[in-house]
């Protein structure tokens, strides 16, 4: 056990957090999203929701200020079962982290799945919503 860490994250997941660079991208997937086809690094969270993985993850992963917005959204294909919802929860928790954020970067489904599978790894959650998945792009840590 390890004080200061949630109880949710996983060694597994930890130790990919850890690993990761700068620039380096991790997806946070909804239950439907075909992670395993697409990258060989995935780490299976299924009894987890993704706005938990956020407030989990995020006081240990800096985001990246290089960039106009360090997240992204899967672009909806159709507004049918969508919870509009959905960004701003993410929003919100990142906000309680970064105040400084952007809106997130729609990005179009097969697109979304091109940049999934160049991540450094994909984390299947248990997120039921459609189109609930989040890449975060890692900045560094200033001392």
């Amino acid at each position: 056990m390890l004080k200061g860490i949630s109880k949710i994250i996983s060694p597994d997941l930890l130790y990919a957090l850890a690993r990761m660079g700068h620039g380096d991208e991790i997806v946070l997937a909804d239950a439907n999203f075909p992670g395993e086809s697409l990258n060989g690094n995935v780490i299976r969270c299924d009894g987890l929701e993704i706005c938990d993985l956020l407030k989990a993850i995020l006081p240990l992963f800096p985001l990246d200020h290089a960039v106009d917005t360090p997240w992204s959204m899967m672009k909806p294909t159709d507004s049918k079962n969508y919870d509009d919802q959905l960004e701003s929860s993410y929003y919100h928790i990142l906000t309680g982290f970064e105040s400084d954020i952007n809106e997130a970067e729609k990005i179009e489904r097969f697109d979304f799945y091109q940049r999934a599978s160049k991540a450094y790894v994909v984390v299947m959650s248990g997120t039921a919503k459609r189109f609930g998945n989040v890449i975060l792009k890692k900045g560094t840590i200033f001392l």
